[in-house]
């Protein structure tokens, strides 16, 4: 998706009364953050955990995914700020010389990953992640999708009888 059908999308939302958007919760799409503060500049941009967690799941040998995810919990589950970052801090000690990738990948992204740590924690459950919003698409595509039932015209009308009467 390009960035002016990201604009686009966010154009819509505009025209349709949508004036401010407090937090957005995205996946990596490039240029998103970008399109988002094109309209809305006070937007605080959420980057999704589970996203990031498996993207750096690839990049973990298979035998560590394990201990690599015990490991890295305590960032994303912190209390607070300061206390997942120290969390990160004990990820890299420990990691960061066998995936130096995936822990510069955190670090690199971390303000926007990190943004939930300002709201409560009941909330932060909500818009850490896009999964709520791709569990609703999930739904609309299992109920849009063609079934394949009634493949022509006659078919249907034969159906619609037989329900009706």
């Amino acid at each position: 998706m390009s960035i002016r059908i990201r604009v686009r999308v966010l154009t819509e939302l505009q025209n349709r009364g949508v004036n401010d958007i407090l937090i957005a919760c995205i996946d990596g799409l490039s240029g998103f953050p970008e399109a988002i503060a094109s309209l809305y500049p006070k937007t605080e941009i959420q980057l999704c955990i589970i996203h990031q967690i498996r993207n750096s799941l690839k990049y973990v040998g298979a035998k560590n995914h394990k201990a690599f995810m015990s490991d890295l919990k305590p960032v994303y589950r912190a209390s607070s700020k300061e206390a997942a970052e120290t969390a990160l801090d004990e990820l890299e000690a420990k990691w960061g010389s066998q995936y130096p990738i995936v822990i510069k990948s955190w670090r690199r992204k971390w303000e926007p990953l990190s943004a939930y740590f300002k709201y409560p924690e009941p909330i932060r459950k909500i818009i850490y992640t896009t999964n709520a919003v791709e569990a609703v698409h999930r739904q609309f595509r299992k109920l849009t999708k063609t079934k394949g039932a009634f493949e022509d015209v006659d078919l249907l009308k034969i159906g619609v009888k037989l329900l009706s009467s």
